[in-house]
């Protein structure tokens, strides 16, 4: 048989059910896996190895007595650091809540867990999320698995590392502004921003206790992190759908995850935007997600046409959604005890004096890009763009200063993930190939809102057309 590590969570999860595996053997795969790499990788910031052999053990026990053991039986799991776990640490990559130890799961963890997943630990983000890549105060930084001298992007960084270095095949992130897409492409795996509310977030805001540890309610998703689409789509059917404590959240049963992976798409129109019209994206990427563009022309029987949706640059006014969307009451009150041991672009937010007009302009120009997108999306199934505006740079940036020979703010490279949290569209990021020096370059396909189940068979049939799961990163390179 094929490695552990190499199979699928589909698969793993039918071996595990017919018992041809037990989940102790493939726990012990990923634990090895761990040990060899974790020296150098710092995915996980808090493992909880020792737990989730128990909890496999306990698994294959209820499997000898013949009871269901869930859509995701024995199947190890990764959940990003920003994600209450009852009884495990979650400390959001801060001194401030280095000790910090939930009392409940975030729905997300409920619904792994009674679907039979292993968590093998928490995965290490930046600070409270703040930043698209994975260094904080607290931890290691994690590194690439490609090329470890530089970021995995982030903030869901440990997840997209331990997928990619093969660890587990499932992983939790959240996604405020591309924390699950970010990393995906820069670690060359699957992630996947369902549309806003399919899965429901808690809790949103903590209580006094906790000023700080909340989401950006308005911004926010947590979504799947893969190296499959299937398994996308297996996770999707465990954790989408209602919960009373999300009032965003929507009514589920429209969408059959799996079945729309096996779906056709030939005929679909659909939108290549190489640039939105005003981002500066490097060449290498550019010719990168081109050729993967075609693919879907070509062999997939899709109408693409060039076309941008129209909007401004909205950078400000997301950045001001953020602060919007922050516990600056609660935060401004801790920096003022650990300032010095928060990070710096955080602190700099929380200094900067926001008005009134600020948060309402920046709300004004969210309606304006979400209209944009809905007109534009009349006219197409599906919008192609690249998931970032370059390859992974190096460790302990926030962004590259020059892309394409234009001087840019260190967020720029962000470009083409945020305009989707305003608008809460379903969106996708696909490995669409590697540059000249290995590197792993990421495709985003987005979809109509709340058309996800479209989103899933184009990836699924790109993903036949293309396939990625033979290119392994270096530190598995033999």
């Amino acid at each position: 048989m094929r490695d552990i590590l190499d199979t699928d969570a589909l698969q793993l999860a039918a071996l595990i059910k017919c018992r041809e595996l037990s989940a102790v053997e493939v726990v012990q795969a990923s634990i090895a896996r761990m040990q060899l790499l974790e020296p150098t990788l710092h995915a996980f910031c808090t493992p909880t190895t020792e737990q989730a052999l128990a909890d496999a053990q306990q698994l294959d026990k209820k499997l000898a007595r013949g009871e269901d053991v869930g859509a995701l039986a024995g199947v190890p799991i990764a959940v990003k650091d920003l994600i209450s776990t009852a009884g495990v640490k979650t400390t959001s990559g801060s001194f401030i809540y280095q000790d910090f130890i939930p009392d409940e799961d975030d729905i997300v963890v409920e619904r792994v867990r009674q679907a039979g997943a292993i968590i093998l630990g928490k995965t290490t983000a930046p600070e409270f999320g703040y930043s698209g890549v994975g260094h904080n105060p607290l931890f290691e930084s994690p590194r690439n698995p490609w090329n470890t001298a530089l970021t995995p992007g982030g903030s869901s960084a440990g997840s997209g590392v331990a997928l990619a270095a093969r660890m587990c095949p499932l992983a939790l992130g959240s996604d405020g502004g591309g924390s699950v897409r970010i990393p995906a492409a820069h670690c060359g795996v699957y992630g996947f921003k369902a549309s806003m509310g399919r899965v429901p977030l808690y809790p949103g805001c903590r209580d006094e206790r906790y000023p700080g540890v909340s989401s950006w309610e308005s911004l926010e998703h947590i979504g799947p992190m893969t190296r499959s689409v299937a398994d996308a789509a297996l996770m999707m059917s465990v954790i989408a759908g209602p919960d009373m404590r999300d009032r965003h959240s929507i009514p589920g049963g429209d969408v059959d995850w799996l079945a729309a992976t096996r779906r056709n798409i030939k005929g679909l129109r659909i939108a290549y935007s190489a640039d939105w019209g005003y981002a500066a994206v490097d060449p290498e990427v550019r010719a990168i997600v081109g050729r993967a563009v075609s693919v879907f022309e070509r062999e997939l029987g899709c109408i693409v046409e060039e076309a941008d949706p129209g909007f401004p640059d909205p950078r400000e006014a997301f950045m001001a959604l953020v602060a919007m969307d922050t516990d600056l009451v609660g935060m401004r009150r801790l920096m003022e005890t650990y300032g010095d041991k928060m990070s710096p672009h955080l602190v700099a937010m929380l200094r900067q004096n926001w008005s009134a007009e600020d948060f309402t302009n920046a709300i004004t120009t969210r309606k304006a890009v979400t209209n944009s997108m809905w007109r534009f999306m009349q006219r197409y199934d599906l919008l192609i763009t690249p998931t970032l505006a370059t390859p992974p740079f190096p460790l302990y940036m926030q962004g590259p200063e020059i892309i394409d020979g234009r001087m840019v703010a260190n967020n720029e490279w962000l470009a083409f993930c945020f305009p989707l949290n305003l608008t809460g569209q379903p969106a996708a990021s696909l490995p669409a190939g590697l540059t000249s020096s290995g590197l792993p370059v990421g495709l985003q396909l987005v979809g109509r809102h709340l058309d996800d189940a479209t989103v899933l068979a184009a990836s699924a049939l790109f993903e036949q057309a293309q396939p990625w799961i033979h290119h392994k990163p270096a530190v598995l390179q033999p």
